[in-house]
């Protein structure tokens, strides 16, 4: 630990110290955005505080993977899974649940969702063994999906993955699509908006 840090850390109180080292934990979280946020959860009133706690604990205790999506519910499946409304004929493979809310924004997809929790890549040791792809396969097997949408970020991983998974649902009958980008190659899914998303969706290509 570096002079300037230690000096910094004496300053605080231990619980506020504590809590400034949690928030700085947090991808994207300095220092500096850690004690920030750490005087705004000071400066609230119990309740609030207790609020803010019990949501930091809920999200642990309450929400689990949709054992069809492997999107987060607090749900036995997740509403997207279990509405009527929704075209069982086509599944939407994104890479976190982040891409599902993306996409559900454009309000222009119908389809369902297959959430992967990550990207093949082997520079760090991620695997399709980690990734729920055994799970996407046993959906695809009473032949009711006849399209899937390969959504993966448009980045090494994510064509890789997206090539990974084509070539074990082919085989199957089942027709391969992938979102035609109008994303910098390398860009986010994260961060695209919903009319690109939704020309993305217009303008996919087979696989």
């Amino acid at each position: 630990m570096c002079r300037a840090y230690s000096d910094m850390a004496g300053y605080n109180a231990e619980p506020l110290e504590r809590l400034i080292s949690n928030f700085s934990r947090l991808n994207g979280v300095g220092r500096k955005g850690a004690t920030r946020m750490a005087y705004q959860v000071l400066s609230m009133d119990e309740e609030s505080a207790k609020e803010f706690a019990r949501a930091i604990l809920d999200v642990h205790t309450k929400i689990k993977r949709c054992p069809v999506c492997q999107n987060f519910t607090d749900r036995e499946i997740c509403p997207i899974c279990s509405s009527d409304k929704r075209d069982k004929s086509t599944i939407c493979i994104v890479e976190s649940p982040k891409d599902v809310a993306t996409f559900e924004k454009t309000r222009e997809y119908k389809g369902l969702y297959h959430v992967l929790h990550g990207l093949i890549s082997p520079m760090d040791g991620i695997t399709a063994e980690q990734l729920t792809v055994k799970e996407l396969l046993s959906r695809l097997s009473d032949g009711q999906v006849k399209e899937v949408i390969m959504a993966t970020s448009p980045t090494v991983e994510g064509e890789t993955t997206a090539m990974y998974i084509s070539r074990l649902i082919k085989p199957l009958g089942v027709k391969v699509t992938r979102l035609a980008y109008g994303l910098p190659v390398g860009a986010s899914l994260e961060y695209a908006d919903e009319v690109t998303l939704y020309r993305a969706l217009e303008g996919r290509r087979e696989m």
